[in-house]
């Protein structure tokens, strides 16, 4: 397939494409680089890739994106609570309004499959700290960032499936691990690097539950969706993780110390944090045969390598953090 990666450089993107291009699809990637184009050299001469530095806010530049394009997946986004809302004007810009134009462009190019790249952080609050949310579960964003992933699903699930249209959400748990554009502000990620550089952590509610997953798991499920049948994804949500990789803060902590077993941990209780959800990933698993190949513990491990092999030096980078 001609596919479209919208945030190609990011840190999904960035595990995403050569994974397809190992596949055989031909790929063009869009991306402002906001965080700098390093990530792309991998794969750069790759005779199925094609980039395109361009902003999905700019009209002409999106419509000439999907030109030509079976398929869209759109990771780009002002990604995460913290970036939201120090700039909401520009997320609403990004996150809502370009998005929901990119799939309005998408169907009059005649692209078939559109995957979305939404959040499990779209839960909010479990009712029941003893249950499991899934995908028909209600939607409780509590976050700017969440409530614009929430409204882009709603207008992706309406556009229809006439035509060969085939419109997928896919809700990913808290992603980890290493990427070519590396992020040292997603909790697993974070919380080993602060442990190994500085020896001290503090943890603001030890007590929450998160779902997380492998940056290459995510990768391949995109990939699997891609591949799967149209009537088995057509106007689909998934839940993207494994249930089994449910975490409390606190486990995470418990996990990285043997690495570290000198370090200081100072826990900080708060029970204001509105997001606090254990996920189910049953729909994926059962549905599509998805399971992941990297759990949390293994990508710990590979984080702390990668922190104590000195390939990275100057972890407080911007170019690491969104």
């Amino acid at each position: 397939m001609n596919i479209l990666v919208t945030g190609g450089a990011g840190y999904i993107g960035s595990t995403l494409v050569p994974m397809l291009l190992a596949n055989g699809h031909r790929v063009r990637a869009i991306d402002c680089l906001l965080h700098g184009g390093d990530p792309l050299l991998g794969f750069w001469s790759n005779p199925g890739f094609e980039f395109v530095r361009g902003d999905l806010c700019d009209g002409a530049q999106l419509q000439a994106a999907v030109h030509g394009m079976d398929a869209v997946v759109h990771l780009a986004a002002i990604v995460g609570d913290p970036a939201a809302s120090r700039q909401p004007d520009v997320a609403r810009a990004v996150n809502l309004q370009a998005s929901i134009e990119l799939i309005e462009a998408s169907r009059r190019a005649g692209v078939k499959r559109f995957l979305f790249a939404s959040t499990c952080s779209n839960y909010g609050k479990m009712k029941d700290s003893n249950a499991y949310v899934d995908e028909e579960s209600e939607l409780s964003p509590v976050s700017l960032y969440a409530e614009t992933k929430v409204a882009v699903e709603k207008a992706l699930l309406a556009s229809g499936r006439d035509d060969g249209w085939c419109p997928t959400p896919l809700r990913f748990a808290t992603v980890f691990g290493v990427s070519q554009r590396m992020r040292f502000d997603l909790t697993v990620n974070e919380f080993t690097m602060e442990l190994l550089t500085k020896k001290y952590l503090k943890v603001y509610g030890e007590q929450f539950w998160r779902p997380y997953v492998h940056v290459r798991d995510a990768a391949r499920a995109i990939h699997l969706v891609l591949d799967s049948p149209a009537e088995k994804v057509a106007g689909n949500v998934f839940n993207v993780g494994a249930t089994d990789q449910n975490f409390q803060k606190q486990q995470l902590v418990e996990m990285i110390q043997p690495y570290v077993p000198d370090a200081v941990v100072e826990f900080v209780h708060k029970t204001e944090d509105p997001r606090d959800y254990r996920v189910s990933f049953a729909r994926i698993t059962d549905q599509l045969g998805f399971r992941i190949t990297r759990t949390v513990a293994q990508g710990i491990e590979e984080v702390a390598h990668l922190v104590r092999s000195g390939v990275i030096v100057n972890f407080g980078d911007g170019r690491y953090r969104n």
